[in-house]
């Protein structure tokens, strides 16, 4: 019955690796990331496989740390997004939870099945794809949101899941097998429901700051919904105080012309072109987009920056909720960033046109000379920086609505966002 042994272990491998991948946020696409996970994966697998059919179970679990857990380790972190603490977790989380499993079923096969491997084999058949289902299901979509909205605060569960690890480890393999170590049983067990109740803790503290983070993103689009009211509401209202003052200009125009006095009706008329300067400007036919234009506008002349709008759609139906958000928080991050240079430096263009089959948006500013992010980036590789950092995780999601695509880098001393929309979305409401 020892194959049954030897096949779990091996559908364990199978499963740490696709639990991994589900939480894994790779560099490459989909398809690549696949190819390359199945190669090298596939590798490292039939090698721990020779080693365990020629040096046997017992002595290949005491080196399993370094025949395959530091490998594969070394190996997705070349190919992850993430570095640091973020991959540090993922990895530690995967393999600790497949260990867990094993650990268990070990336990349960020695208490229940007598030491002859069935209810090993098949407790591992069922308990593996029920966890993945439940990590897809539950656990996965908060997770990869968590992992986009939070850059701080990872490395104190991190250590503590690699902690965990380590000692999973060193209590059920060393000095040999928990099941050939009954005076070590109790202690086994308590540990391996002090990490159950562990991760329940780490999950719930991870899921707040989840929901803390989705507070926060719901509270800015309220502010920004009603800051776009407001610059409506006041333009309305300047717009009413226009035509009821050109009733008074019509009549006073027509008194100095009726006396005769041309130069000063000239002069009124100078006057009221420069009051008529002080409106808002109209850089964009949909009123919700050109309420943001106008008002992140005013911002910019407030800085004293050089601003040039370039805004050639608007008059058609748009899924104005979206592209606001994008907007909006694209030019909040202009603004924040323009902060930190002298108002000489401070410069910003927005452009928004059709290309095709696409709708573009660009909006490019000048940035820290130290500033660096890779063309195609999605994010900024600065991460001490908070130049463009906050927003862009709002216009990601709002992209990832339209189906569009969206893209961040530093060239000549300016920063570039760039987003594509396919058209399909841009003559309906969304």
């Amino acid at each position: 019955m020892i194959i049954l042994r030897d096949l779990s272990i091996f559908w364990a491998m199978f499963h740490v690796i696709f639990l991994f991948i589900m939480l894994f946020r790779s560099r490459y696409t989909k398809k690549k990331t696949l190819l390359a996970a199945g190669i090298g994966m596939g590798i490292l697998m039939a090698l721990n496989g020779a080693a365990l059919v020629v040096f046997g179970i017992d002595k290949l679990s005491k080196v399993f740390l370094f025949t395959c857990s530091i490998p594969s380790f070394l190996f997705f972190y070349i190919m992850s997004a993430d570095k640091r603490f973020k991959f540090l977790l993922t990895f530690c989380l995967a393999d600790t939870t497949c260990l867990w499993i094993m650990a268990v079923t070990n336990l349960l096969d020695y208490y229940l099945g007598g030491g002859r491997y069935i209810v090993m084999f098949v407790s591992r058949l069922l308990a593996y794809p029920l966890v993945e289902f439940c990590v897809w299901r539950f656990l996965r979509r908060p997770y990869m949101e968590l992992q986009d909205a939070v850059e701080k605060g990872w490395g104190i569960f991190a250590c503590m899941t690699m902690l965990y690890y380590i000692l999973l480890v060193v209590i059920v393999q060393f000095p040999v097998n928990i099941v050939e170590r009954p005076e070590d049983m109790l202690p086994c067990i308590l540990v391996l429901l002090l990490m159950f109740f562990n991760y329940g803790t780490i999950f719930s503290a991870l899921y707040r700051q989840l929901l803390l983070y989705r507070k926060q993103q719901s509270e800015r689009a309220l502010q920004e919904q009603k800051n776009a009211l407001e610059v409506q509401l006041l333009n309305q209202q300047r717009i009413r105080k226009m035509k009821h003052d050109m009733k008074g200009h019509t009549v006073m125009l027509s008194g100095l012309l009726a006396a005769g006095k041309t130069k000063e009706a000239m002069a009124y008329l100078k006057g009221v072109e420069t009051q008529m300067d002080t409106l808002p400007g109209q850089f964009c036919a949909n009123p919700y987009l050109n309420a943001v234009l106008v008002q992140y506008f005013g911002q910019l002349q407030e800085l004293g920056a050089e601003c040039r709008m370039d805004i050639q759609i608007g008059g058609e139906e748009l899924p104005y909720m979206e592209l606001c958000q994008i907007l909006s928080n694209g030019l909040e991050n202009v603004c924040d960033a323009l902060k930190e240079l002298e108002t000489e430096k401070r410069k910003v263009s927005v452009q928004m046109k059709y290309s095709r089959d696409y709708l573009i948006i660009r909006i490019r500013n000048r940035c820290r000379d130290d500033l660096y992010v890779e063309r195609g980036s999605i994010v900024p590789t600065d991460k001490q920086g908070h130049d463009h950092g906050f927003g862009l995780i709002t216009i990601k999601e709002m992209v990832r609505r339209l189906e569009g695509e969206m893209f961040c880098y530093t060239e000549n001393g300016n920063f570039v966002l760039d987003v594509m929309v396919r058209r399909p979305f841009l003559g309906k409401e969304i």
